[in-house]
C-alpha cells in the first residue's frame, strides 16, 4: 500500500504519524514536506473532500495569523487559496492512501486508512 504524508518535520504529531507509517513494512511512504512543496488549492480541496471535512477544519490557527486575517469566517475557496499561498496555515499532518484521507490529529487516526 502507498501512503502520502504532507509532513512538517517540526511538528511532533507529524513526526509520530510518519513513524507509524514507516514502522509498517506493508506501507510504501511518500513524504512531502509541504512547507517546501505546498499543495495547490485544488489539491487541498481534493484532500479535504476525500477526508470528508471542510477546509475550515484543516485550517491551522495555533501559531499563525489566521484569526487576524479573518480566515475562520472566510469562504472555503478563500481558505484554500490562503493555505496554498501560505502553507503554514495547513493543519498537519494529512495522509492519503487508497482507502482515503485523514487529518491525523491525533496520530493514531492514520490507522483508519491503512
Amino acid at each position: 500500500m502507498k501512503a502520502t504524508i504532507w509532513h512538517n518535520p517540526k511538528c511532533g504529531t507529524s513526526r509520530k504519524t510518519l513513524a507509524i507509517l514507516e514502522n509498517l513494512s506493508r506501507v510504501d511512504v511518500e513524504v512531502i514536506e509541504y512547507l517546501q512543496n505546498p499543495p495547490s488549492a485544488e489539491k487541498l480541496a481534493q484532500l479535504y473532500g476525500d477526508a470528508g471535512i471542510p477546509p475550515r477544519e484543516g485550517l491551522r490557527l495555533r501559531g499563525t495569523d489566521a484569526e487576524e486575517r479573518g480566515l475562520p469566517d472566510a469562504s472555503p475557496g478563500e481558505i484554500l487559496a490562503a493555505m496554498a499561498a501560505d502553507p503554514i496555515l495547513i493543519e498537519r499532518p494529512l495522509v492519503e492512501t487508497e482507502r482515503g484521507v485523514r487529518l491525523c490529529r491525533p496520530q493514531d487516526v492514520v490507522l483508519e486508512i491503512l
